[in-house]
């Protein structure tokens, strides 16, 4: 009896620091799960903010373009010999002559062939249309003269942005001593100045770097992105209430739920792939269109919407459905009347949410020919068109320096769209979610 009044003491001793050193361990590893956690956290977003700024550093100057003044003389014998103004006549003059003709009246040191080429490569191609473009809005301007701001060729333009070592042989640059030594003679004549690049925003692709704009892919973005909304909102919600409210529960609609989940989770390049077999090849409808591509972007959201919809139409409470029932409402009146306006909030987050990720796809558009080099800006669903991401994709390929800048801009605009979605669908969230 004595030896049980003594070990009893030691025993719940024993016991007490078995569960303490447990209850020890289990706090240095969830700190340590803390740890990792925050950890991760940080170095996820010390990669973004590095990510960010290595993008911002290299496109902003996309922003910017070189341009040069010239004092062009608008010869009458070179745009309308004829004096009759007309306009088919006038578009065919040789405008680029004017340029080439103010260039060498500034420099009339230069004198040989060769150095003549290289004095009008200082200009870009682009300015003979802008000089046209001048003359059809004032026809007045024809046997005048006058100051004209006209882009400066891309190579021009990565010098004047430093992105060009003049100290370097010449022999490892793109630009002679000479072409330095006359690009410092129009700086000294205030002829040279950076201007915020408004081609960047208003024309459409080119060859010329300094002449490529994005307004091409912007405009096709959008016409894709409004047909694939069109069509994935309306479907995605519609099948989304038919299963969550009408469908009876059974072998093939959990058949249905199944393929559903896995096509969302199906690579993006399926879609394309499918978009290739069937509308292109099947139906033949045309290639590198909008039409196109909404409707492969079309089967790639709607799984997004479907499950983004399924759930808000599930967050509903059930006794909203038994009182608007009980009241003596349709099931149909029930579901549109009570049950979808409740859940419309969290549907459009998914849409947006889905509506981001088809804005930037790539690889389906590439399988259905929207890689193609378009210069014109798309004005129907059916003309030639790419898209931002696809836009990127090419100029990353080129090789001239100054589209890396271009491309890198670009990027910066597209990441500008996708935030704007992404917070359009936070601030719908928490403006209109109920909480039950």
């Amino acid at each position: 009896m004595s030896e049980m009044t003594v070990d009893t003491p030691r025993g719940g001793a024993g016991t007490r620091a078995l569960v303490a050193a447990g209850i020890g361990r289990r706090y240095r590893a969830e700190r340590r799960f803390r740890l990792f956690g925050l950890v991760a956290i940080v170095s996820a977003l010390v990669f973004m903010v590095l990510l960010f700024v290595s993008i911002v550093g290299k496109g902003y100057t996309a922003f910017l373009q070189t341009e040069i003044r010239l004092p062009i003389h608008y010869d009458v014998q070179t745009i309308d010999p004829q004096g009759l103004r007309d306009p088919v006549e006038m578009r065919r003059a040789n405008y680029g002559k004017l340029y080439r003709d103010a260039l060498h009246e500034m420099f009339p040191d230069v004198e040989s062939r060769g150095d003549r080429r290289m004095l009008n490569g200082l200009v870009s191609s682009g300015a003979t249309f802008e000089i046209r473009d001048h003359v059809f809005a004032d026809p007045a301007l024809i046997g005048k003269k006058g100051e004209v701001w006209v882009p400066a060729s891309d190579d021009v333009d990565m010098l004047v942005k430093g992105n060009v070592d003049r100290n370097s042989p010449e022999h490892e640059r793109r630009m002679t001593d000479k072409e330095i030594a006359w690009i410092d003679a129009l700086a000294a004549q205030d002829r040279i100045e950076t201007r915020f690049n408004w081609r960047f925003f208003t024309q459409g692709d080119s060859r010329e770097p300094e002449l490529a704009g994005i307004w091409g892919a912007v405009s096709g973005s959008f016409l894709t992105m409004l047909v694939t909304l069109v069509l994935s909102f309306p479907l995605g919600v519609a099948t989304a209430v038919y299963l969550e409210e009408f469908a009876p529960k059974n072998r093939w609609t959990d058949i249905i739920e199944v393929n559903i989940n896995n096509l969302a989770a199906i690579p993006s390049i399926v879609f394309g792939l499918l978009g290739l077999a069937v509308f292109l090849q099947f139906f033949g409808l045309p290639r590198s269109a909008p039409v196109v591509g909404g409707l492969v972007l079309t089967l790639m959201t709607l799984p997004t919407i479907i499950i983004a919809s399924r759930v808000s139409l599930q967050s509903v409470p059930p006794s909203i459905r038994e009182a608007a029932l009980g009241l003596g409402a349709s099931k149909m009146q029930m579901v549109t009347n009570d049950v979808l306006p409740l859940a419309m909030p969290g549907i459009l987050t998914g849409t947006i949410i889905g509506m981001g990720r088809a804005l930037g796809e790539t690889a389906p558009l590439l399988m259905i020919g929207m890689v193609a080099f378009i210069v014109d800006v798309p004005h129907g669903f059916s003309d030639p068109a790419t898209v931002l991401p696809v836009q990127i994709y090419i100029w990353a390929d080129s090789a001239e320096r100054a589209f890396v800048e271009r491309t890198s801009a670009a990027i910066i605009v597209l990441l500008t769209f996708l935030i704007l979605m992404n917070a359009a669908a936070v601030y719908l969230r928490s403006k209109f979610e109920r909480r039950w």
